[in-house]
């Protein structure tokens, strides 16, 4: 990277955070060759810059810059917390209770953005092997009598289990209601620190055991969710991480091929098309006994990575076998609350998706084809609902048609701001780029004005 383009990402970055800035080619080479720092907390940001052009995380004691300005940060924070995924399972779950308590710390990940190479060796390794090998597992601890085991640890058991269940789906129902920056939605995290890690390190027997992973697994992967929605993408791939970690550990192949997929999808909406459609292939290639909507998610994902990247013919293709998919697991009956976590892939899911899959591609008779299919998202779907109505506003500016156009980005607009989503902040920036040949419109120059003005109040809030 040039030192023009590391200030011109420089100066993104503060404006994202609403810090005015002005940083050239000159400002770097001054930090380089002159030792001049930059005010708080734009060194947080220059780590930002470094880790996102090596694809790992870097600290302020990289840079030099270590002790300047006020970020409160400790000293020695291990900004790789919940990015690795450990081969042997105590040491997973050791990794999984750092993290997720090194979360409640103000500043940790301040500069730790995303980075589509930290999920190399996760993903590398589920591939390998997506269930537990039996002698890394622990030993299947057996259950007492008692609440509290001999030494004060707890003794898990079926209302643990049920109670955690329980939980997350109400926090699935929650966060599809009312997204991600909700404050109930948030707490998961804080749940998992609080409440499951000592679960994790209690004593169980191997059923119970592998019920407890499995459904840790999907309250990691919702706070990973959440996280995205919310525009935390180093916190939401570090949860995914472990999620997909828990899944092995419980050897549920079915969750962890929709977890990696999660991540692909993460991947995609970052920029990472390529990535994107690797990890998803993953998730549908390696386990072909997985339940069809598990398989056919994957693959709905990965038609969206090849239409990002162009790829006409392959994204049909993949988004005609989701569709088989989907309808075979409607006619064998596929279900039950074990597969809770992907009830929600229907033909309603399939059309929004396909909707915007074709906008993507330029195509808005195809988007309008498909939006003639289902209906749109009701109020239990608000966020879905929103990301529809980007995508068609998107579709009628591509076909000339600003008036409907702009009635539809209103209504969008309107939906993300009581949502506080930043994830539709950023849909609500793709449909902007469709209005770029009417930039002096008045009207759509005061829409403009409020999607920045919403962007910036989230980044604030944050």
């Amino acid at each position: 990277m040039s030192r023009k383009g590391f200030a011109y990402r420089l100066n993104q970055l503060c404006a994202e955070r609403g810090i005015q800035s002005d940083y050239t080619h000159t400002s770097v080479a001054n930090w380089c060759r002159r030792g001049m720092r930059p005010r708080w907390p734009v060194p947080d940001l220059i780590c930002v810059v470094l880790a996102e052009q090596l694809g790992r995380p870097v600290g302020l004691a990289d840079t030099g810059m270590q002790g300047f300005g006020g970020s409160g940060r400790a000293g020695g924070e291990d900004l790789g917390a919940g990015l690795r995924f450990p081969r042997e399972q105590r040491e997973a779950l050791s990794e999984m209770s750092t993290y997720w308590n090194a979360l409640n710390r103000r500043n940790f990940l301040a500069a730790a953005p995303f980075a589509a190479s930290a999920f190399s060796d996760p993903v590398t390794r589920w591939l390998v092997s997506p269930t537990e090998p039996a002698a890394s597992g622990l030993v299947a601890q057996p259950a007492a009598e008692s609440l509290l085991a001999p030494g004060g640890r707890l003794t898990v058991g079926r209302t643990h289990i049920e109670e955690l269940r329980e939980v997350a789906e109400s926090a699935r129902r929650w966060d599809s209601r009312f997204g991600g920056a909700a404050m109930k939605s948030r707490s998961i995290t804080s749940y998992l620190d609080e409440r499951v890690a000592p679960l994790l390190r209690g004593r169980y027997s191997a059923a119970i055991g592998s019920e407890l992973f499995s459904v840790t697994a999907e309250m990691a992967r919702l706070a990973g969710w959440t996280a995205f929605d919310a525009g935390e993408h180093q916190a939401a791939q570090r949860h995914y991480i472990q999620a997909l970690r828990l899944a092995r550990a419980g050897g549920n192949e079915d969750l962890g091929a929709y977890i990696l997929t999660t991540m692909a999808m993460q991947a995609l909406m970052r920029g990472f098309s390529s990535q994107a459609i690797d990890m998803a292939q993953g998730a549908h290639e390696r386990v072909p006994g997985a339940d069809p909507r598990v398989r056919g998610f994957a693959k709905l994902i990965e038609a969206r990575a090849h239409a990002r990247a162009g790829d006409a013919r392959a994204a049909a293709d993949c988004l005609a076998l989701s569709e088989r998919l989907q309808e075979h697991a409607g006619d064998a009956g596929s279900g039950g609350s074990e597969l809770a976590w992907i009830d929600f892939f229907t033909r309603q899911r399939i059309v929004t998706d396909a909707v915007e899959l074709f906008r993507d591609l330029g195509n808005p008779r195809a988007v309008f084809t498909w939006q003639a299919q289902g209906s749109m998202p009701g109020d239990a779907f608000a966020r879905s609902r929103g990301i529809r109505l980007s995508m068609l506003a998107s579709a009628h500016a591509q076909r000339g048609d600003l008036d409907q156009s702009l009635r539809l980005g209103r209504e969008s607009l309107g939906l993300f701001s009581r949502l506080q989503s930043v994830r539709g902040v950023d849909y609500l920036g793709l449909y902007a780029r469709s209005l770029q040949r009417w930039q002096r419109e008045p009207a759509v120059v005061s829409y403009l004005e409020d999607v920045r003005t919403l962007g910036r109040s989230l980044t604030t809030a944050a």
